[in-house]
C-alpha cells in the first residue's frame, strides 16, 4: 500500500490513501508534502554525493488538488558546497497546487553540544490509541496510527506513524516519510467542532535540527484561533530520542457552509 504510483520521471498518481479530512474528493496535502521532501532528496543524489540534510522547510499551499495524477518539478534557487536552496513544485492539470523551498545544510560533528529547550514528550508507550477517523474524513486520516492526549481546548500531545509507503516501490528516506506526516498537526488538538468550523491551514513551515529517524512522530501541538478569521497551529516535533524540530502553519478560520 502506498500514497502514490510513480507514472514517469516526474509524474505521479495518487492513491485513495490520500484522500482529504475536509473533501474527500481532494488530497490531504500531507502526502504531497512528503512527495515533494523525497523530490528534493532525489535530485540533490543525482546532483551530488554528500546528502545535504533538510534543515528548513517552507511550503505553500496555493489550492486543492483531486485524487488524481500530480507533476513534480525541483530546480536549484541558491547552489553552495555546504548550503542550498531547492525549490520544488507540485502541479495539477497545468497548475501549480504546492510550492517548496527547501534549505539543505552540510553536517557537522556537534555531538558534545547537542540538546534542546523544548520540554521531551512521553513515548508513544505511554499515550492511549486515538480513533481520529472519529473526528476527521479520508483516507489520509484513516491510514495514520495515532496516539494521543488532549491537555485542553486547543492542546494536545500525540504519536503519529503509518505503514503507507509514499511512494510505490521506492525506497524513502526516514526524513522524507517524517515530512509527510507533519501537517497532520492542524488535526490532532482541534478548538472547534470541524462540522461547524474550518480552518484548513494555507501553508506549512519546518525547521528540523536533527535528521529525523523514522517511525512514531511526535507532535506537542497548540491551536491559536484570532477575533479575525485567523488561526495558527504550533508543534514542537519529536522523534523517540527527543524534540527534533518544529512546525507551524497559518489558518483560515471560518463558519462551515
Amino acid at each position: 500500500m502506498h500514497y502514490f504510483e510513480r507514472l514517469g520521471a516526474s509524474s505521479f498518481r495518487a492513491t485513495g490513501h490520500t484522500q482529504g479530512a475536509w473533501n474527500t474528493a481532494e488530497q490531504h496535502i500531507a502526502p504531497s508534502i512528503g512527495l515533494l521532501a523525497h523530490a528534493v532528496e532525489q535530485h540533490r543524489d543525482h546532483r551530488r554525493d554528500d546528502r545535504l540534510p533538510l534543515a528548513r522547510l517552507s511550503y505553500d499551499i496555493l489550492g486543492t488538488v483531486p485524487v488524481a495524477d500530480v507533476d513534480v518539478d525541483v530546480r536549484v534557487i541558491r547552489p553552495g558546497r555546504s548550503i542550498e536552496l531547492v525549490e520544488a513544485t507540485l502541479s495539477h492539470a497545468g497548475r501549480d497546487v504546492l510550492v517548496l523551498r527547501a534549505w539543505l545544510m552540510r553536517r557537522f560533528d556537534t555531538a558534545q553540544l547537542a540538546g534542546s529547550g523544548s520540554a521531551p514528550i512521553p513515548g508513544p508507550a505511554g499515550i492511549p490509541a486515538w480513533n481520529m477517523s472519529g473526528l476527521w474524513r479520508g483516507g489520509f486520516i484513516a491510514s495514520a496510527e495515532v496516539r494521543r492526549v488532549e491537555h485542553g481546548l486547543g492542546r494536545a500531545t500525540a504519536w503519529v506513524r503509518t505503514d503507507i509507503g509514499l511512494v510505490a516501490g521506492e525506497a524513502v528516506s526516514p526524513a522524507a516519510a517524517t515530512i509527510g506526516l507533519l501537517d497532520i498537526a492542524n488535526g490532532l488538538a482541534v478548538r472547534a467542532d470541524p462540522a461547524k468550523v474550518v480552518f484548513p491551514n494555507i501553508d506549512l513551515t519546518a525547521h528540523l535540527f536533527a535528521e529525523p529517524r523514522g517511525g512514531w512522530v511526535g507532535f506537542d501541538t497548540t491551536v491559536s484561533f484570532g477575533p479575525g478569521g485567523l488561526g495558527l497551529t504550533e508543534s514542537v516535533i519529536h522523534d523517540e530520542t527527543g524534540p527534533i524540530g518544529s512546525t507551524s502553519q497559518i489558518l483560515t478560520v471560518r463558519p462551515a457552509q
